[in-house]
């Protein structure tokens, strides 16, 4: 019997509008204690998070993972960096990405993947400028129209 898809979905939805992707990827994440049982509660928050380089391994910073409600002596820090998990070449590519100007990696999305781990959707972004957002905005709100058949 197939196991049921999982639902849980944190989604980092201020970094759509705030950078504009130009590579993604799928990178798992090195967990302790009571982490993934608070993940598949919902109980995330990739708001402020960002990724860094120390030495050759990639980390996931301002990602908040809430305290487990029924853990007890093995709680984990919610606050703290995680290492993310990706093969040599892709942490090569970003590595050198990631030193130019203007090139930042972002969380933007944490899911369960089939498989039952954790997985987080990390891109390769550049910022907007304020006029960028505007015309964001104003494609978003001609596609809905177009949509609605208001047109």
């Amino acid at each position: 019997m197939p196991k049921a898809r999982s639902k849980i979905q944190i989604n980092n939805r201020r970094a759509s509008f705030d950078y504009e992707f130009l590579e993604t990827y799928v990178a798992g994440i090195q967990l302790v204690g009571t982490e993934i049982k608070s993940i598949r509660a919902g109980k995330a928050s990739l708001q402020d998070a960002y990724c860094y380089f120390s030495g050759n391994q990639l980390f996931v910073r301002g990602m908040n993972i809430a305290a487990y409600h029924w853990g007890s002596w093995g709680q984990h820090e919610p606050a703290r960096d995680r290492r993310l998990l990706l093969n040599r070449k892709e942490l090569n590519h970003l590595h050198a990405q990631d030193k130019l100007k203007g090139l930042t990696i972002i969380a933007v999305r944490l899911f369960i993947a089939d498989n039952g781990y954790a997985k987080l959707l990390i891109a390769l972004a550049k910022g907007k400028k304020e006029y960028d957002k505007r015309q964001s905005i104003k494609e978003r709100d001609v596609r809905r129209e177009m949509d609605r058949g208001d047109y």
